[in-house]
């Protein structure tokens, strides 16, 4: 098991190898395996990339993000301009509905809203707005459509873990209740972590995910 000492210390050297992170402006703690995040970032990619980061290094527990963004002067530009940016993002995107999404621009927030088939279809939208100039967030209030899970959705959302890591998916526990679906048991890694989610997104039916899966230090 890592000291926190040593967690800080990988943290702060993963974060100093992405070249898409200026890492003198993250501050970086650490207690118990949990990571604090903390400063000011040039733009909202970079704060994602930065707990993406986080969360990369092995030992890592959990991340609190306490960073925002201050967008550099040649990064201003007006809510206006940042429509016309998620628009023009959303029609040269092939796996997103643009027909099926609306979306608002505030101060430089973009709310999404609307409603997809599949979390792919959402989660896309979210990422196609992040890394655009200006955005200092992004607020995802785009619903799944209702749609019946089969009965065997459970057993298949666990073929499909035991796909990707056979002795992992021993230790991970799934329940369906109609459309929702719950995680139990231990991972060894965030990005573990993140598969086992991602799984139970693709089944047909499911529209909310409860991911109470454990990360083992």
């Amino acid at each position: 098991m890592k000291t926190d000492a040593q967690l800080k210390k990988d943290v702060q050297a993963e974060l100093e190898w992405d070249p898409s992170i200026n890492a003198a402006h993250v501050g970086v703690a650490v207690q118990e395996g949990v990571v604090t995040l903390s400063g000011h970032l040039g733009s909202f990619a970079e704060k994602v990339a930065v707990e993406r980061a986080a969360k990369r290094v092995a030992g890592v527990r959990g991340v609190a993000v306490e960073l925002d963004v201050k967008l550099e002067p040649h990064h201003h530009v007006s809510d206006a301009e940042i429509a016309a940016a998620v628009q023009t993002a959303f029609k040269w995107h092939a796996l997103i509905p643009e027909d099926r999404i609306h979306f608002t621009v505030e101060k430089g927030w973009v709310t999404l809203t609307g409603m997809v088939d599949w979390e792919h279809q959402r989660h896309n939208a979210e990422v196609a707005v992040r890394p655009l100039t200006g955005v200092l967030g992004v607020v995802n209030k785009i619903h799944l459509r209702a749609r019946e899970a089969p009965n065997y959705v459970a057993h298949r959302i666990h073929e499909a873990l035991a796909r990707y890591a056979d002795d992992e998916a021993r230790h991970i526990e799934v329940l369906v209740d109609g459309g929702t679906a719950t995680l139990r048991g231990t991972v060894n890694s965030w990005a573990e972590h993140a598969v086992v989610q991602n799984a139970a997104w693709l089944a047909p039916g499911i529209q909310r995910v409860f991911n109470d899966l454990k990360v083992l230090s």
